[in-house]
């Protein structure tokens, strides 16, 4: 069993491509839409990848993938705590810094840090998080520095400068795992789906939350993204709980897909812990 995740090694992907598969093969890629096609064409079982982050919010470019380009299926989550840091090349202190590089996303989740200690510093994106130390390291500037793991500061040879610099201590990123065919149901599942309301079904959205009121079915996340077509045109995304070969929830999906001009499944899957998770955390930030 091979994993993907987005490289390179030091990166979140990674630390979640580790808790997915502790015993298995772990291939690396540069980009989401090659994590994608390595699925696709063979060179992995599975791939990991973010869907939504709790700062944040949605990963647009996992969701457009998953509704717009590929068939693979969610086969499973994971919900991995985000710890940020301030990394450099040894030697380096805050006043040195003119440039801080990282995916796009930390700059978002670290926002206070960055506005109180690196005011009007310049921000430029990387692939991602693991990456921007790798190329600061290499570049051999003493003016730059990444927001990273530490692990990846361990493995490229960083310093950490900062410690814990996320805005908010219960940061949590959720992954998906991507995969050729559904999960088997476990009695503790969920399911995600993408669909577009018809246009001359007044309260179509509201009905269709309403279905699954009526089955006793608890929806878990609801949200939109632009459809890619003209302004206004909405594609809807939800999550609930359940999985897609349980009768209520074939029942639901029945008689929204009257309802819908568009709807796509994309998977049933078994459902992460999350409570379990939020008391460490609160465990730990107590212990602290």
């Amino acid at each position: 069993m091979t994993t993907a995740f987005l490289g390179p090694r030091g990166t979140f992907s990674e630390e979640a491509a580790l808790l997915r598969a502790e015993t298995g093969d772990l291939a690396a890629f540069a980009s989401f839409p090659a994590l994608v096609s390595a699925v696709e064409t063979g060179l992995a079982d599975e791939a990991v990848l973010p869907i939504e982050n709790s700062i944040e919010g949605a990963i647009s470019t996992t969701l457009d993938l998953l509704i717009h380009e590929t068939t693979l299926r969610i086969t499973g989550e994971i919900a991995l705590p985000v710890r940020l840091f301030l990394i450099t090349a040894p030697g380096v202190g805050l006043p040195d810094i003119r440039i801080v590089t990282s995916h796009p996303q930390p700059f978002g989740q670290c926002r206070r840090f960055l506005d109180r200690c690196l005011p009007g510093i310049e921000q430029v994106a990387a692939l991602s998080t693991a990456g921007a130390v790798k190329d600061v390291m290499e570049s051999g500037d003493l003016d730059r520095a990444a927001i990273s793991t530490a692990r990846a500061a361990e493995l490229y040879g960083g310093a950490i400068l900062a410690h814990d610099i996320q805005d908010v201590h219960t940061n949590v990123t959720r992954f998906v795992v991507l995969a050729e065919n559904d999960a088997l149901p476990t009695g503790d599942d969920k399911t995600s789906l993408a669909f577009r309301i018809r246009e001359d079904v007044p309260g179509a959205l509201h009905h269709i939350l309403g279905e699954l009121a009526a089955e006793n079915i608890q929806m878990t996340k609801i949200e939109n993204r632009p459809s890619k077509g003209w302004l206004g045109d909405y594609i809807f995304l939800i999550d609930f709980e359940g999985h897609r070969q349980d009768a209520q929830v074939a029942r639901v999906l029945d008689r929204i897909r009257e309802r819908c001009s568009m709807l796509k499944i994309f998977g049933s899957y078994p459902r992460f812990p999350l409570e379990s998770l939020r008391g460490s955390i609160d465990t730990e930030q107590s212990i602290d």
